[in-house]
């Protein structure tokens, strides 16, 4: 197995008070500094390209992010989403690791699944837009990728985040050739995530309510989505790999542990072992209590070792 990450993901900077800081990816690369993650493969991400930032967003959104960068100062972009000197590299370092990761494991060699642990976040960021601490939208990127380069018909991105995945649902919305499945709370940030949000019959939304706990999240995914995704047989498996829905995250309402992400990403590699040879790429999203980030991350890869 292998893990994306790099340095420069460390300097996008969000300012005073905002959740989102370097401190949440340090957390989870520390815990996974640890003599059972020896084995895991440890690489450098690639930046990501423009040709691949613009199979999934406007090219005037890919030039604001990369040409609006302050000297040395943030810039406020909505009331959640900040640019910093070191934005732009981070945002491409974040993309590059999924695209990269997408390689490692369609190109036939040893690797068959990676954790791209990275930040900015990246599943609010919609086709012509950078919100909800995300610029770019690192999945989609991932997902685009899989489909253009190398040909494949049928990915499947999953994503357990407490927030809805607006973003990825905008740019796949009329794109059957991916089924996005996602469980999140509702009401809640950024409001949308109805199951009657369908795309092409391609979008699966299964919301939860303030309070549910493992119960409700295994019962959602056991008897609903997974077989969905099943039933899909995808060549590949995405992973918006959110950690916010954990009881201790002060951004949401759920009740789930780290037990409940070791359980949910066993389903997920039984998913592509039996479609996808085994393919599974995971990128992280949220998770703003950094014990409970660093708990739960851990779970994760543990999970997508076995």
């Amino acid at each position: 197995m292998r893990l994306y990450t790099h340095p420069a993901c460390l300097g996008h900077d969000n300012g005073p008070g905002n959740p989102e800081v370097a401190a949440r990816l340090t957390a989870v690369l520390r815990a996974l500094d640890h003599d059972r993650y020896a084995a895991l493969d440890r690489v450098e991400a690639p930046r990501a390209s423009r040709e691949q930032l613009l199979r999934v967003h406007a090219a005037d959104h890919v030039e604001r992010m990369l040409a609006a960068v302050p000297e040395g100062e943030t810039r406020r972009l909505d009331e959640d989403t900040v640019l910093s000197p070191g934005s732009a590299e981070a945002a491409l370092r974040a993309a590059g690791a999924a695209v990269a990761a997408v390689d490692a494991v369609l190109d036939g060699g040893h690797v068959r699944r990676a954790f791209c642990a990275v930040r900015p976040p990246g599943h609010h960021a919609t086709r012509e837009s950078a919100m909800g601490f995300c610029l770019f939208n690192n999945v989609a990127v991932a997902a685009a990728h899989a489909l253009a380069a190398h040909g494949l018909k049928r990915v499947a991105i999953a994503d357990f985040d407490v927030h809805h995945g607006n973003g990825t649902q905008d740019i796949f919305w009329r794109e059957p050739r991916v089924l996005f499945a996602s469980s999140h709370e509702m009401p809640l940030y950024p409001g949308t995530g109805h199951p009657d949000e369908r795309g092409e019959g391609n979008i699966l939304n299964r919301p939860l309510s303030a309070g549910d706990g493992p119960y409700l999240f295994r019962e959602l995914w056991e008897g609903d989505l997974l077989p969905r995704l099943h039933a899909f047989r995808p060549q590949l498996v995405l992973v918006s790999a959110g950690f916010d829905a954990h009881q201790r995250d002060p951004l949401a309402n759920l009740c789930l542990g780290s037990e409940d992400y070791a359980w949910i990403t066993a389903k997920l590699v039984e998913l592509a072992n039996r479609h996808a040879d085994g393919r599974l790429v995971s990128t992280l999203e949220g998770g703003y209590d950094l014990a409970a980030l660093a708990a739960s991350a851990s779970a994760h890869v543990e999970a997508l070792m076995d």
